[in-house]
């Protein structure tokens, strides 16, 4: 299954990739640099902010600097990734930044519960924005 990740809400789009890799199905998203968080920017940011600049260098928490891995690991925080079941459905997970040549021809699923028109979220912020701002 690949899912196109432009315009999908992140969270909802992460528990229905995180429900398909659990029963058992190879799951890879393209696009995630166009997936969108709701909230105001200005908010989105400074929670962001907050848990990044939270411990320190070397002991974490550690924040994603890159589209794919950022979607990534909100993916792995829906997935019981310390048992055996989640770390091999999280290995059935591969995100990528815009289309790889290997889906160029290949037909993409979109998740109509996770698109950004079914929400009454007037403000949102987009993967790549959030990922340009974190490298700061």
């Amino acid at each position: 299954m690949i899912v196109d990740a432009s315009d999908l809400i992140v969270g909802r789009m992460a528990t229905f990739v995180a429900k398909k890799s659990l029963m058992g199905e190879k799951v890879d998203v393209v696009n995630c640099e166009k997936a969108i968080m709701t909230g105001k920017k200005k908010e989105v940011f400074n929670r962001l902010k907050e848990k990044r600049d939270r411990g320190d260098a070397l002991k974490g928490p550690y924040m994603q600097k890159m589209p794919d891995r950022f979607i990534r690991r909100v993916i792995r925080g829906m997935l019981p990734y310390k048992q055996e079941k989640g770390l091999s459905a999280f290995k059935r997970v591969m995100c990528y930044i815009g289309v790889p040549n290997e889906f160029k021809d290949k037909k993409f699923e979109t998740i109509k519960n996770a698109h950004i028109s079914t929400s009454r979220a007037m403000s949102y912020v987009t993967v790549g924005d959030i990922c340009a701002f974190l490298k700061k």
